[in-house]
């Protein structure tokens, strides 16, 4: 009898399945030196000791929202999406509390959708995953679905069950850390003078630059979060024979692009939907722009919640979709999502 993991196929899913997540994280500096090394963001809270404390009232250097979001995610693949054709979408993810150097970080799902594709070779399962530090802390938790494959396309069609999701998390929500303190904010350190009442509702923020995708840079995302889906590696995974970008390697590299224009929006409170529109591979050179969709007040005075459509593309500034609804083809992301500024 085999003792390796050939990971799960479309029809080991069920909904109600409990799924608890093997190998605890340990995150530590060196895991922000990593990510600021592949994605080179320049927030000044994540970048600056300083600046988080006493500046901002986090007096252990907090990990990067998306630090956090990658090790849930990776805990997951084994059991949700080794065998996964693609990761499509995301929806009601809210950060819960922020992980600091030093947190051990673990993950289990629940699935709560399941539905077989027509071609009856794979199906969607969605997935809410929780994230958790220390233990018993809650960080994370989030909705996605994933493109499975099936292991025998004779086996049974299961009942489709499609969950209903919120299309926003509700501001009122958003978890403000008890210790945030914005009332002395530097924006000189911070590098924009932009606060949370200078942006407007329908306002497209061009961030300028691009990054030309690598395979090397993506595969060691992938390894550093321990996400083992196949497809990010084995170049025979794929009919095509190209290795696909890892998802979430868009995400960080267009969020690390949204400095230039959005260098206030220090911390990510929620994810409210994502889609991974199209498939990304190395070669491809990424650009992004951003969308105001809606502003906030929050519980802290000096903190304002901005939600900000980021969208990576090959295209130009605020193009999204055509005349039927569909993405554009140079669209590889889009992402809403709820940000926390000065006010």
């Amino acid at each position: 009898m085999s003792k390796t993991n050939a990971g799960y196929f479309f029809e080991d899913y069920h909904v109600g399945q409990i799924l608890h997540h093997a190998t605890p994280r340990t995150l530590h500096t060196g895991d922000v030196a990593m990510y600021q090394a592949l994605y080179g963001p320049r927030f000044a809270l994540q970048s600056s000791w300083d600046f988080a404390c006493p500046g901002s009232g986090l007096c252990n250097p907090i990990i990067d929202d998306l630090i956090t979001f990658h090790t849930v995610f990776g805990k997951s693949v084994p059991d949700i999406s080794l065998n996964a054709v693609a990761n499509l979408g995301y929806g009601e993810g809210r950060f819960l509390h922020r992980v600091e150097s030093g947190d051990t970080v673990h993950s289990w799902s629940e699935i709560i959708g399941v539905k077989e594709n027509s071609s009856g070779k794979t199906g969607i399962i969605w997935v809410r995953t929780k994230g958790f530090a220390n233990s018993d802390t809650p960080v994370l938790e989030y909705v996605r679905w994933v493109m499975v494959r099936k292991r025998d396309v004779s086996s049974p069609a299961p009942e489709a069950i499609v969950p209903d999701l919120a299309k926003v998390v509700a501001p009122e929500t958003l978890h403000i850390p008890e210790t945030l303190d914005w009332s002395a904010y530097n924006f000189t350190q911070a590098g924009e003078p932009h606060r949370w009442g200078d942006y407007q509702i329908g306002e497209i923020i061009d961030h300028v630059d691009g990054v030309t995708l690598t395979d090397a840079e993506h595969m060691m995302a992938a390894r550093l979060w321990q996400n083992t889906a196949k497809v990010h590696f084995d170049v025979t995974a794929r009919a095509d024979g190209r290795r696909l970008i890892y998802g979430g390697h868009i995400i960080s590299l267009a969020r690390a692009l949204s400095f230039n224009g959005l260098a206030n929006a220090q911390l990510i409170a929620a994810i409210n939907a994502g889609s991974h529109a199209a498939p990304a591979y190395a070669g491809d050179t990424i650009r992004a722009w951003s969308e105001v969709l809606d502003t906030a007040e929050t519980t802290n005075p000096h903190v304002g919640a901005l939600r900000l459509r980021l969208v990576a593309t090959k295209g130009e500034p605020g193009a999204l979709r055509s005349e039927d609804g569909k993405y554009l083809p140079e669209v590889f992301l889009d992402l809403d999502y709820w940000a926390l500024f000065p006010r």
